[in-house]
């Protein structure tokens, strides 16, 4: 198994905001592209700036073949979006990785 996670660093001012488009919009178009078979959403408890909140949305997939899927067909606009919106009040932090068993 796969996980895709972003990191968001967000800022106080459009926090509200980017957890409900978050919620409502974005993790819905991500999920609905078939491409991965669960997420979470998660907000970091310890943040050493006041002025930001973090999140990590976690998108499990079932191989990397399904993530490079991903990759190439829909994460550009997907991201596209969220820059649109948020432009340098939501900067993200993408990291992979593989389940050890």
């Amino acid at each position: 198994m796969i996980l895709y996670n972003v990191t968001f660093t967000v800022a106080n001012e459009v926090e509200e905001d980017f957890v409900q488009w978050m919620k409502s919009t974005h993790i819905p178009d991500i999920f609905a592209t078939g491409m991965f078979l669960e997420h979470k959403f998660f907000r970091l408890l310890n943040s050493p700036d006041d002025s930001v909140t973090n999140y990590s949305l976690q998108f499990y997939a079932a191989s990397t073949k399904k993530l490079i899927e991903y990759e190439s067909r829909f994460a550009h606009e997907l991201r596209y979006e969220t820059q649109a919106r948020y432009g340098e009040k939501a900067m993200p932090f993408r990291t992979l990785m593989e389940l050890v068993e």
